[in-house]
């Protein structure tokens, strides 16, 4: 018998008896890039993973050309003070909305990101059946779709996206824009937040808040970090679960990114939100989707806008601002030429590039240990979509 058992051991392939593939090959498999030398070499054979290559070789042109070239030429040019910045970047409301962070603020060494779709587990392909590997390729170029055709997500469909598939939750996301970013990943974990905003690796009663780690060496050669947790960002998400703000309170004084935002930070139900970016950013470049412009001019704010300012979509047409209207009249207006928000056609985005100013009185930065690397509640239903690009099977 042990015979005939160690025959059949020699015909597992050699591939499926390793240990799983590093985070950085997972990603860049995810993200429709050949992995060459890898343990997940084979697997690129499959019809479906050659399918998820091609498809995603043609959006990523696409999305390249369209807005993230756009995007590196107009913010050094616009905000370099922002670009060239390696000060924590803080992106709530963002969902697993990496691929725009980096594009914006690609010098964070930290970037903190918070929505409430959930954080999945840590991808492993090989762990899948053929079949889950295709349905799971084919999901994911779904859940993205938005993304890459809007330049955001559509918080339900994705939620409801990320749950069903093997590939669960936004980890694989943020793998495969870390991936398409150029990113080498270098480590991943699962973490929790406890309500003192310490990281733990284990979960527990005093830390419920979960989240993923991740740490890659950047296209500039230097090693940076980016946190996604799944967390309620309203008052009373924040009162009975504080580990997020808590932790990111730890981080000091940073910058500050929205987008799409649901206008949640208009309501008075996330004024906490609303006031932690408000004392804890320099720069914010946002949307009208953000922080009501009134707040930033209330507090002596410099604010430069961009594009074209035109009254919220339908959905949204309650959160008209008069007074920002009238900034776009009075003052000198920044090409935009790329989307941003709901306004997604040409030449209807507009966005703020507000700073803080200089005698601002901010609180001092108390930093969270980081040892291995340097230093929402209703969904956003968004206007119909236009015919889906070839590129990706469903509905950037």
């Amino acid at each position: 018998m042990k015979s005939v058992a160690a025959a059949a051991a020699l015909l597992i392939a050699p591939w499926l008896m390793a240990e799983p593939a590093s985070p950085d090959v997972q990603a860049r498999f995810l993200a429709g890039q050949t992995v060459t030398g890898s343990s997940l070499e084979p697997l690129c054979g499959e019809a479906a993973w050659q399918q998820h290559a091609r498809e995603f070789t043609k959006a990523w042109q696409d999305v390249d050309k369209r807005q993230l070239a756009k995007i590196a030429d107009w913010m050094p040019r616009v905000a370099p003070y922002a670009y060239e910045d390696s000060a924590t970047l803080f992106y709530l409301f963002s969902g697993p909305d990496f691929l725009y962070s980096h594009a914006y603020f690609p010098n964070a060494a930290t970037t903190v990101m918070c929505g409430i779709e959930p954080v999945g587990s840590l991808p492993d392909v090989a762990a899948l059946t053929p079949e889950q590997r295709a349905g799971s390729l084919q999901n994911l170029r779904k859940s993205i779709s938005d993304s890459l055709d809007f330049s955001f997500f559509r918080t339900k469909a994705m939620k409801e996206d990320l749950q069903n598939t093997a590939l669960n939750g936004t980890t694989p996301v943020l793998y495969l824009f870390l991936a398409h970013a150029g990113c080498r990943i270098t480590t991943a974990e699962k973490v929790w937040v406890d309500g003192t905003g310490e990281i733990q690796t284990q979960q527990s009663p005093q830390a419920k808040t979960p989240g993923v780690k991740i740490a890659y060496v950047a296209p500039n050669g230097r090693n940076q970090t980016v946190y996604y947790f799944s967390s309620d960002l309203s008052n009373e998400g924040i009162r009975t679960s504080p580990g997020f703000i808590a932790f990111c309170n730890k981080q000091g004084v940073g910058n500050g990114f929205a987008k799409a935002a649901s206008y949640l930070m208009h309501m008075a139900e996330f004024s906490k939100a609303r006031d932690f970016l408000l004392t804890h950013t320099k720069t914010m470049i946002q949307d009208d989707s953000g922080i009501p412009y009134r707040f930033f001019k209330d507090a002596g704010w410099n604010v430069v806008t961009a594009g074209h300012y035109l009254p919220p979509i339908d959905l949204f047409k309650e959160r008209y601002q008069a007074d920002l209207h009238e900034a776009f009249k009075e003052q000198p207006v920044i090409e935009l030429p790329f989307s941003a928000g709901y306004r997604w056609r040409p030449n209807e985005s507009a966005l703020l590039i507000a700073r803080m100013p200089q005698d601002h009185e901010v609180p001092k930065a108390v930093r969270a240990p980081v040892p291995d690397a340097p230093p929402a509640p209703a969904p956003a239903p968004v206007p119909p979509a236009p015919t889906v690009p070839k590129a990706v099977p469903v509905e950037g």
